[in-house]
């Protein structure tokens, strides 16, 4: 059973004083009901609260039901509008339809239950509106996660966001991390998760939002870190027009979007303590306020935070409120660096090359011994970057280690240089590091004359596409036989 939902809010605009008494009884059990006798105090509400459904009668002094939807469905448009009359001329339909964009029509006098049921559908109606913009946006920033939600089968979930998509060997040090995190899925628990930028940990955490009872709900993502207090608020709480200079629309925020579901927040550790405030009194009392409103919304979401940062230090030393990080933090998960499970690399490859366009390409032994020993300080992003790349500069079956990045290649190469300094007491740790300086130097003299033969031997452009000086570069062209 899904998480229940706050109830939507209602406007009713009647200039009758006792119909409008009567339908706020007969709806206050349902909805946050808002009412308004005149199409001015409407429009006043409108402006003051985040109203989902509007029902306006339409013989009204001064401004018409019709004219007073009209102005609304101008400056909100998502809202569900509805007319309540007790007459049905065809031309007062017609012009509700085209110009208000009018829902539905209730007649007067209404039964309770016919109008109950009008205005859930209405509501119904409403929530499949946002949830199509939250399919909008998924599919804009992760298409597999669109699948998802269309489908709504938490099976058809794990497939695509599951635990397994955490590549790793039955000896990795991943795995505890996935059986904890398996385990605690079905748990209403805040999670949160760290680790090194580039380790999967938005990954984890859609793992666990659709192993959870969640799963048919919404998971929706921010990063903290991209953007300054104001417009995170914004982004999160949601704004309502005019708020502040260029809110020319009313916005739903995350917490919102995220109603039932999960919301993933990215890099909280980059929060400043003001921020931090408002996001804990939204989680303890499950209640959001909007820029610009007077009222909070009930909202309903499970969090999962992630930061490459050690909250602990940063609660120590003042940057983080240590009641907030009790509050995120209902169980921590470490996902361990790619250095630190150096096993699991190629595995890894292994999967990025099936989805080659190209079948059956493999990586060469050099080059997979080249991806073991490198300390991946961009995780598992990096690594996926670097066969990526190999990938589309080459048409042939094996990839070699040429074509790994240069970055990566000189990384190599100053460890090679290093280990060749120092004395060891095994023969073969000296064997290793010299075959190792051999194929190193190889590679390296290959990529200068490939360089060299692409700008036709202007050495100040070899240079600078390898990152050496011109003087660095001499040194090596003479060192290689090149210079000739």
């Amino acid at each position: 059973m899904s998480p229940a939902r706050a109830p939507l809010s209602i406007l009713v605009v009647d200039d009758e004083l006792r119909s409008l008494e009567t339908l706020k009884r007969t709806l206050d059990e349902y909805f946050t009901v808002f009412t308004a006798n005149s199409a001015d105090e409407g429009m006043a509400v409108m402006h003051n609260e985040l109203v989902q459904i509007v029902v306006s009668d339409q013989r009204m002094p001064g401004t018409s039901g019709v004219a007073f939807l009209r102005a609304v469905r101008d400056q909100w448009p998502d809202t569900v509008r509805l007319i309540l009359s007790g007459y049905t001329e065809a031309e007062d339909i017609i012009t509700g339809i085209n110009e208000a964009g009018i829902w539905q029509y209730l007649l007067k006098p209404w039964h309770p239950d016919q109008l109950l049921l009008t205005l859930q559908n209405a509501g119904q109606l409403w929530r499949l509106q946002q949830e199509n913009q939250r399919l909008t946006l998924e599919l804009r920033t992760h298409p597999d996660s669109l699948a998802l939600r269309v489908v709504g089968l938490r099976q058809q979930a794990k497939t695509l966001a599951g635990f397994d998509k955490l590549l790793r060997t039955p000896d990795s040090p991943l795995n505890a991390v996935c059986t904890l995190a398996q385990r605690i899925a079905g748990h209403d628990l805040s999670v949160l998760i760290t680790g090194e930028s580039g380790t999967g940990k938005e990954l984890l955490a859609r793992a666990i939002h659709y192993a959870s009872a969640r799963a048919e709900q919404p998971f929706v993502v921010e990063n903290c870190g991209a953007m300054p207090d104001t417009l995170l608020e914004s982004e999160l709480f949601g704004h309502k027009r005019g708020a502040f200079t260029g809110a020319t629309d009313s916005h739903i925020g995350l917490f919102q979007q995220a109603d039932g579901g999960t919301l993933f927040l990215d890099e909280i550790g980059e929060t400043s303590p003001a921020f931090q405030v408002k996001l804990l009194r939204a989680l303890q009392e499950g209640e959001i306020r909007p820029l610009g409103s007077p009222r909070p919304v009930a909202v309903d979401v499970r969090l999962i935070a992630a930061t490459n940062r050690n909250l602990e230090t940063e609660v120590a030393s003042g940057r983080f409120r240590e009641d907030l990080y009790y509050r995120v933090a209902g169980i921590t998960l470490y996902l361990p660096a790619l250095r630190e499970r150096t096993q699991d690399i190629a595995l890894i490859v292994s999967d990025l090359l099936k989805k080659s366009p190209l079948i059956g390409r493999s990586l060469s032994s050099e080059a997979m011994n080249l991806l073991n020993h490198h300390s991946w300080p961009g995780n598992v992003r990096e690594l996926q970057n670097e066969i990526r790349r190999a990938m589309a500069i080459s048409d042939g079956a094996v990839l070699g280690p040429e074509l790994l990045s240069p970055r990566l290649l000189r990384a190599a190469q100053a460890r090679a240089s290093g280990g060749a300094t120092e004395e060891t007491t095994e023969a073969s740790s000296d064997e290793t590091s010299s075959q190792l300086k051999h194929h190193l130097e190889r590679i390296e003299a290959q990529l200068i004359k490939e360089s060299m033969l692409r700008h036709k031997g202007n050495k100040t452009h070899v240079a600078e596409e390898l990152g050496l000086t011109r003087v660095g570069l001499r040194m090596k062209l003479i060192r290689f036989g090149l210079d000739h």
